[in-house]
């Protein structure tokens, strides 16, 4: 009995050693009961690096460290297991937060309008499986509705940097911008004029008036806009002009070889006009933008008419063909004019279209001068000179440019500006002397942006035609409010 019981604690001892991984010679030794001969480890075995133990109590000892080993990382399993089923847990939480989010915005409404598949979505649709009640939702048909509301697209122009006196940015609505400007033009023209007739070349029998005139003028302007609509606008603006002129000419029909200087001088209120915007489309990128406008300009400044000229008797009647040597003068005024002396009326297309970098502009104008009857001048010493009906060239405007943004706050333009000019009638007759002019400005500006409500601008004009102001700057600062 005891025997049988010595043999059974063995042969468990040697199943727990195989269970534990212990060493093939480990096992062997455990198997042998005490006073057997141990059989010889096979050559090939590994060596153990663990000692066999020598008794039964060791083993014992060795059987308790292993199994509270196993338990330790039956514990550390479990614990893993758990925090598993926590961060699952988790998943499915911030799964149903997601699929909330998504329904609140309306993508899965735009999933579906682009047919219910990842296919035909694209890489803005869902590729979370859907449940089975929104699968039945989805091919049911129902009524679309919108859900929150879509921001307002800006269908205003981009800002450039002006350099043309039509802006192609509109006010916004209920807004109010008030604009200082001022602007300094100067011209320096020489002219010949031959009164007679030729015996042979380079010999000239007759007059001859030389003069070289410069001419500075000076205007300051307040002008205020006022935004109707986001697509229509009203400006009002008031200048003021100061303009001095020197002439140095030799005096006509006197044969005088003498050079004279004349100067004079004249300031005040200019003409009044007015100017209604309207922004004809919306356009984007790559797409042009047009704004069409209708200018009305007034005769509040003092007109040529209204000043004294420096001219005694029949300075218009003279011709080349009839020279009377009993008028005298310069036939220039004795003071400068503020205003043109005529209405006017001029429509316009300004045009926009931006390309990445770029903005490229542009304005076609057209200005009607409306006739006067009736008009008579201030002749010195002379009393008045009666003219009849005057009507002054009409005048068609064409420019072009481009403007480029280069920070949040500067931005550059440069443009060219070309306007041709009719014939002035009297009495629907051509004035003698008057011809077709043609005006080419080459202009260069920038942009300074100090806040969304205050800007400077500056602008450069350099004449490249002869009857060009030789160079005109021109600051300006809108002011929003």
């Amino acid at each position: 009995m005891r025997h049988s019981t010595w043999r059974y604690v063995w042969s468990a001892g040697c199943a727990g050693l195989v269970a534990l991984g212990l060493p093939v010679a480990a096992q062997q030794q455990a198997s042998t009961p005490s006073g057997a001969a141990t059989p010889p480890a096979p050559i090939a075995a590994a060596p153990s690096t663990t000692p066999a133990p020598t008794n039964a109590e060791d083993l014992r000892k060795q059987v308790a460290a292993q199994g509270d080993r196993i338990d330790a990382m039956r514990s550390q399993i479990s614990a893993q297991i758990a925090q598993l089923d926590a961060m699952k847990r988790a998943l499915a939480e911030q799964e149903a937060d997601y699929q909330s989010l998504r329904h609140a915005v309306g993508m899965d409404v735009l999933d579906k309008q682009r047919a219910g598949s990842i296919a035909a979505g694209g890489a803005g649709a869902s590729a979370l499986p859907m449940p089975a009640g929104d699968a039945v939702a989805a091919d049911a048909p129902q009524q679309q509705q919108p859900v929150g509301e879509a921001p307002k697209a800006d269908t205003r122009p981009p800002e450039v940097a002006p350099i043309f006196q039509q802006p192609g940015v509109l006010t916004p609505k209920g807004k109010f911008i008030i604009e200082p400007a001022y602007q300094f033009g100067y011209s320096n023209v020489d002219r010949v004029a031959l009164v007679g007739y030729t015996v042979i070349p380079a010999i000239l029998i007759g007059l001859i008036d030389a003069r070289e005139v410069r001419t500075t003028t000076q205007i300051g302007w307040l002008t205020g806009r006022y935004g109707i609509t986001n697509r229509m606008e009203i400006e009002v603006r008031v200048p003021y002009v100061y303009q001095h002129e020197d002439v140095t000419s030799r005096e006509i029909f006197t044969g005088s070889a003498t050079d004279n200087a004349f100067g004079n001088s004249g300031h005040g209120i200019g003409d009044v006009e007015a100017t209604l915007r309207y922004q004809i489309n919306n356009g984007g990128p790559d797409k042009a933008y047009y704004v069409g406008w209708l200018r009305v300009k007034s005769r509040t400044g003092t007109d040529p008419f209204q000043v004294t000229t420096d001219c005694i008797q029949r300075c218009v009647e003279n011709v080349a063909t009839e020279v009377d040597l009993s008028a005298t003068g310069t036939g220039l005024p004795l003071t400068q004019p503020t205003g043109t002396g005529f209405w006017s009326i001029q429509p316009g297309v300004t045009w926009l279209y931006p390309t990445d970098p770029v903005v490229f502009f542009g304005n076609f104008s057209y200005l009607y001068n409306v006739p006067r009857d009736n008009v008579s001048r201030n002749i010195l010493l002379g009393g008045t000179e009666f003219l009849g009906k005057i009507k002054p060239g009409d005048i068609a405007d064409v420019s072009i440019g481009l403007g480029l943004s280069l920070n949040e706050k500067a931005s550059i333009s440069i443009g060219y500006d070309q306007s041709f000019v009719g014939q002035t009638k009297q009495n629907n007759q051509n004035v003698p002397g008057s011809t077709k002019y043609v005006l080419g400005t080459l202009l260069i500006g920038g942009s300074w942006r100090f806040s969304d409500k205050r800007t400077l601008n500056f602008t450069l004009g350099v004449g490249v035609t002869r009857d060009t102001p030789d160079a005109t700057v021109t600051i300006r600062v809108p002011m929003m409010f």
